[in-house]
């Protein structure tokens, strides 16, 4: 099987985990992944403005690119690109008047209606392959690794493009009970984590980001999953400051979902690039033996 594919700009950077990962699991699920041609930033964030249509020309771009290529879905991993995609998507499907002025203004484009449907890649996963299939293809079960499933702001909202109703944590609990995790439920699994507020003054996104933290920790969690790379730096990468500064006495290691997927199929661990995850994470792993050769 091959699937269309947008990386986003921070996957081909600062979270080159999320798409490492990501792609060495694929891999041993016998998908190959085709990079859609001449991508650009997806923007984002989504503009909330409802005559801004000039923000809506760069997801509208990846789309077409995905159409050009033939491609009948285009899945995502990152949260924040996934949204803003999906809702793009929405208006050049939904909205004829706005399709037309963004069609007439990319002129030397091919036109877009929509065609092309934007996929996460959890939804892909259970769609496509299937929580059973993965669970027959796990060499190393992540047993007694209690995951609390993260979401953040992007992933459910707005609820006609949400990965899943408000609330629901399905997608990513089904597949964390496949790898074989203790799934862990906590009551912020859906609360923004500061998202930008962290370039305007530190100190909100980590008094946002603690309370997450310190939520999940309460709840007994030992870890956080996400696929947002902002939440994954907010949550993950603040956490010395947190500690340091007395936010959050309780270290809550965090993943990408595409890292324990990888981890669970047997992919070697220095293909989820690790480095790029705080020490902490990669130490869990191995004080609960799921780095074991596969």
């Amino acid at each position: 099987m091959k699937i269309s594919y947008y990386p986003g700009c921070t996957l081909k950077s600062k979270a080159a985990n999320l798409e490492a990962a990501a792609v060495a699991a694929l891999a041993t699920l016998g998908i190959d992944v085709e990079e859609i041609d001449r991508w650009n930033c997806c923007g984002a964030v989504f503009s909330l403005t409802a005559d801004d249509l000039i923000h809506q020309v760069g997801p509208v771009r990846n789309l077409v690119r995905a159409k050009e290529q033939g491609a009948t879905q285009l899945v995502t991993l990152c949260s924040m690109c996934y949204n803003t995609l999906a809702r793009a998507n929405r208006i050049m499907r939904d909205d004829a008047v706005k399709r037309d002025t963004i069609n007439r203004f990319m002129d030397e484009e091919i036109d877009y209606a929509g065609e092309v449907e934007v996929v996460h890649l959890l939804t892909f996963l259970e769609r496509e392959v299937g929580w059973q299939k993965i669970r027959e293809k796990v060499k190393v079960p992540l047993e007694g690794l209690r995951v609390a499933p993260y979401y953040g702001c992007t992933l459910q909202r707005p609820a006609d493009v949400g990965i899943e109703p408000f609330g629901s944590f399905h997608l990513m609990t089904g597949l964390l009970e496949a790898l074989g995790a203790t799934v862990t439920p906590f009551a912020a699994a859906d609360t923004c984590c500061g998202s930008y507020q962290v370039l305007n003054g530190e100190a909100g996104a980590r008094s946002t980001a603690a309370v997450i933290l310190d939520n999940a920790a309460a709840s007994g969690a030992e870890a956080l999953a996400t696929s947002c790379p902002l939440c994954e730096y907010n949550l993950g990468k603040q956490q010395g400051r947190l500690l340091e500064a007395g936010q959050i006495t309780t270290a809550v290691p965090t993943f990408y979902f595409t890292q324990l997927l990888a981890v669970a199929l047997g992919v070697a661990p220095e293909s989820c690039l690790f480095d790029l995850n705080s020490a902490a994470s990669l130490d869990l792993l191995k004080t609960k033996n799921c780095l074991v050769a596969a």
